[in-house]
């Protein structure tokens, strides 16, 4: 088992470190669909007891990362190909809104920044940072909006397929694609113009999932 770990027997909150660790690994690819996260083994590669271990468990099932199985315990999730579908699609509407309400509160510091994101992702040659990129390019954006409640679920399905979009990105041509279309979203943030921000950040969103759907499908048509 691939894990970034630590000693947290000081540690004020066990649980958010394991939560922590286990999420960044799931998300990142390190731990696989389908293998088997074992509490005591989890606990003593952190040093700490099967308690906080089992709560955050607990919280990864919530998020939809993690599955219990009969007989095996909890096991990384997959998703189907319909899930990732109704996930981007979902994506699309709130993103789109998100974008929508913050154009008009964009500060030249919030646009600053976002310019060193998409910068920065145009540059990246490893793959393993452009998911965080990729997220810091839009969080810096979509922030201005002031809605923590729509970020928290845009989080929460990013986190459901981003193993995904990461191999998708990686194996494909989609960085290519993705790059122009930041720059396209960002020139439309900075003219002041939210509904043309939303159009192009519904189009992306939904232009990603279909290539994500298409290499999957191809994937496990291979594999079958």
């Amino acid at each position: 088992m691939k894990l970034e770990t630590v000693d947290i027997r000081q540690a004020a909150s066990a649980a958010d470190i394991v939560y922590e660790a286990l999420r960044k690994a799931i998300i990142e690819g390190d731990l696989a669909e389908g293998e088997n996260l074992r509490q005591d083994q989890i606990a003593l590669m952190f040093n700490t007891s099967r308690i906080p271990v089992r709560e955050a468990l607990s919280r990864l099932e919530q998020n939809g990362l993690i599955t219990t199985q009969r007989y095996k315990g909890a096991v990384v999730a997959g998703l189907s190909i319909e899930e990732i579908e109704e996930i981007f699609e979902f994506r699309a509407l709130i993103e789109a809104e998100v974008i929508r309400l913050a154009v008009p509160k964009l500060t030249g510091k919030t646009l600053d920044a976002a310019r060193r994101h998409c910068q920065a992702f145009d540059s990246e040659a490893n793959s393993a940072m452009w998911g965080e990129i990729n997220r810091n390019f839009h969080y810096s954006l979509y922030e201005a909006a002031r809605r923590p409640y729509y970020l928290q679920i845009v989080r929460a399905s990013l986190d459901r397929i981003d193993r995904y979009l990461r191999a998708q990105l990686t194996l494909t041509n989609g960085m290519s694609r993705a790059r122009r279309e930041h720059k396209g979203i960002l020139d439309a943030c900075i003219a002041g113009d939210a509904d043309k921000a939303a159009e192009l950040t519904r189009d992306h969103i939904l232009g990603a999932g279909r290539a994500l759907v298409t290499f999957l499908e191809e994937t496990r048509g291979r594999n079958d």
